[in-house]
This record gives structure tokens, sequence and C-alpha cells, in this order.
């Protein structure tokens, strides 16, 4: 038992190695100028012990796999305060992330500005975003007491986990984002 253990937690180290040294060298030197070599020499690992731990390659290297990310919107959703809606919910749950986040450190400022300004990444978070649709939708419809296949359930669900792909890369984030909540809660008006 105690060899499993070991062992986890050495693929552990290791992921964490690989992460730290993608992000040192991405920040340095830029994602595109950076190889998968590289990040494996830096964090003294052989190359395909790179794709062993992350087989959705150099893209996902300072990313998680999207599953905390989805538990915490669900947690969101069901575990917001009474009488709360659950858009404000999901307002605010966005609000504490990313490039909507105030007053960041330093460090998760220069991240998220990477992340933002790099379309390999940006597209790459989208795409852990939208892996979280399902679970949002079943979340949203078991509050209203609907079902998760609804369109306009869908719908919702997909148009949140597009929210910061579409309002991180503006110039006021958080402004853009209360925007597109706005729309939302509001419904579309034609002037």
């Amino acid at each position: 038992m105690e060899t499993v253990g070991r062992r986890e937690r050495k693929k552990a180290q290791t992921r964490q190695a690989l992460a730290e040294a993608a992000m040192t060298l991405f920040l340095e030197r830029g994602y595109d100028n950076v190889t998968v070599a590289e990040i494996a020499a830096a964090a003294d690992t052989a190359l395909g012990t790179v794709f062993s731990h992350f087989p959705d390659g150099k893209e996902s290297l300072i990313f998680d796999d999207g599953t905390q990310r989805a538990a915490a919107l669900v947690a969101a959703v069901r575990d917001r305060p009474a009488g709360q809606t659950i858009l404000r919910a999901l307002r605010e749950f966005l609000a504490g992330r990313g490039p909507f986040r105030s007053d960041p450190s330093v460090e998760f400022r220069r991240r998220t500005e990477l992340v933002v300004n790099t379309p390999a990444l940006r597209g790459y978070q989208l795409k852990l975003w939208l892996r979280g649709q399902d679970v949002l939708s079943e979340a949203i419809a078991a509050e209203c007491g609907r079902s998760a296949s609804e369109m306009d359930i869908r719908a919702l669900a997909r148009y949140v986990l597009t929210i910061p792909d579409l309002a991180g890369a503006e110039p006021d984030p958080r402004a853009a984002l209360d925007v597109v909540f706005d729309l939302l809660e509001q419904g579309w008006r034609e002037v």
C-alpha cells in the first residue's frame, strides 16, 4: 500500500515540476518560443514523461484537467444562498476567477495575461471550461426542477462557460463580465 502512495506522490511531484518549468519558460520567453523538449530538460525529465503526464500536449502543461472547475461551478449553483438566483451565483463565481479577479497577485496577473494573450492557451482554456457543460446543465436543471436536456438549460450553461473567453480578453474584463450577465439576466432588448 505504501508503494502506491509513494508512486502517486512521485507522479504529482513530476507533474508539478513540469508545470512550474513550463510556466517559468513561457513567462520568460513566450509560449510560442518554448519547446516541449526544453520544458522536459528544465524539469529534468524525459520528453516521453511530459506526454505521459500531459497527453493533451504543450497547452495543457499549465492547466489542471478542469474537474475541480466543474465541481466548483456546480457548487456555486447548488450551494448558493437562499433567494439568490442561479445567474447571480454564477456571476459571483466567475468574478473571483482569472481575469475577473480583483486585486490579483503579480504572479497571478502575469499568468492570466499569458493565457489571454496566447491563442493556443486561450483555446485550450475554453475547451476546459466547455468540458463542464453537461454537469453545469444538470445542476441548473436540478435547481429549476427541469431536464438538463432542455435547450434553454443547455444554452445557458454554454453561454456562461464561454464568458471567460469572451469577456476575459476585454480591456476591462470585469465590466465585460457584468455586461454579459446583465444581458443574460434581463434578456436582449433591441433599441
